[in-house]
């Protein structure tokens, strides 16, 4: 089954009592037992709940995995993978990274005992490198927030392979359409479904995917006994959203690739990070190992700061906002929004600069948004 006849089909048959064509929304609590021991294959939901069944069984055959499951958010899945770890581990990271898993890594799990390295995420050999006797666990993003950056997850893989230790994928600016790290060597795959997943920006939620049966079964455990699970009502949307993914990130890369180029020629930009564009450093790669380039394009306004600000209160469709993946177009600061948590001079090392802004291109048409751009630039 290929992947946009999965994303409508796989977990999402027909309602068996009803024949309804879209999963019912479980909207319960608790579910009746035919006797002590003998539940009906449900029994609290937040140990399981049809809904939340069915969007697991779409993000796994999605991932290509054998197993999925849902969170109320991605960083809830990302501290759901981290207690695959005890204290006195250590995990090698990729230096671009999101701001709350940075935040998850520094501020909560390291006073709890967890070591964290970071290294060049382009460079497959610095994790090498990186690698000590307690290392258990590799993480990466790839394309990074908010730089862009290209990991080759083969290469990585790889090096988790000899090394013996496990290799986390944060999938989300790819989704698993133009990406799944899952073929290409990785053992764990995360998403905050809250972005392209769910496409609409209507809802919060994560995933973890993964054909390991030890840590499926670790996590699950997680799952239930912390419980950072999804409403049915979020499980419903996600479901919703990726019956549509293969046509909306076909227009996001469209749009994206768009601006990019028309950025990377604009005289007022000092910098384009986009993996569609032939210059791109992460350019070889991701053709390689991923089927498109995405909707996310990042930039470097020349002017510093105060260019910052004229641009963004010169924008009318581009939304200042957080997040990312939505059918409509967003402007984030990174440096007070996604990465706030950083402190600049971390921030600054890692290449995060006072006058990037980060774009997520929508399914606008696409001479509109560059018209948008175009004026603000002006």
């Amino acid at each position: 089954m290929r992947f946009s006849t999965a994303a409508i089909h796989r977990g999402q048959d027909p309602d068996r009592s009803t024949g309804a064509v879209t999963v019912p929304v479980y909207q319960t609590s608790t579910y009746q037992q035919d006797a002590v021991g003998k539940p009906r294959g449900y029994e609290y939901s937040r140990t399981g709940n049809p809904t939340r069944a069915a969007l697991e069984t779409a993000l796994a055959a999605l991932e290509g995995g054998a197993h999925g499951l849902a969170f109320s958010s991605g960083v809830a899945a990302i501290s759901a993978v981290l207690e695959l770890l005890k204290p006195g581990d250590h995990v090698i990271a990729g230096d671009d990274l999101y701001g709350g898993t940075y935040r998850l890594f520094e501020k909560v799990y390291r006073k709890w005992g967890l070591d964290t390295s970071y290294v060049r995420c382009d460079d497959p050999q610095a994790f090498r490198r990186a690698m000590k006797p307690s290392t258990r666990l590799i993480w990466l993003e790839t394309p990074t927030n908010p730089l862009l950056k290209i990991c080759d997850v083969r290469a990585v893989a790889k090096v988790a392979r000899t090394a013996g230790v496990p290799l986390a994928v944060d999938n989300t600016f790819a989704s698993p359409y133009l990406q799944r790290p899952l073929e290409l060597g990785a053992d764990i795959v995360v998403h905050s479904t809250t972005k392209y997943l769910g496409g609409h920006s209507d809802l919060v939620g994560g995933a973890v995917v993964t054909s390991k049966r030890t840590a499926y079964e670790t996590i699950k455990f997680h799952q239930n006994a912390a419980g950072a699970v999804p409403g049915p009502w979020d499980c419903w949307l996600v479901l919703r959203g990726i019956k549509t993914l293969a046509v909306r990130m076909r227009e996001h890369g469209t749009n994206a690739a768009a601006l990019a180029r028309f950025l990377d020629k604009h005289p007022k930009v000092d910098r384009v990070y986009y993996p569609g564009l032939h210059s791109d450093p992460g350019h070889r790669i991701a053709k390689r190992q991923m089927h498109g380039f995405g909707g996310m394009v990042s930039l470097e306004l020349a002017g510093g700061v105060r260019a910052v600000d004229r641009f963004l209160s010169r924008l009318k469709l581009f939304i200042l906002a957080e997040s990312l993946g939505g059918v409509e177009s967003l402007v984030c600061y990174p440096p007070q929004m996604t990465h706030g948590s950083l402190p600049r001079q971390e921030r600054l090392k890692r290449g995060i600069k006072d006058n990037l802004l980060r774009l997520s291109v929508g399914l606008e048409d696409h001479e509109d948004l560059l018209e948008d751009i175009r004026q603000a630039l002006g």
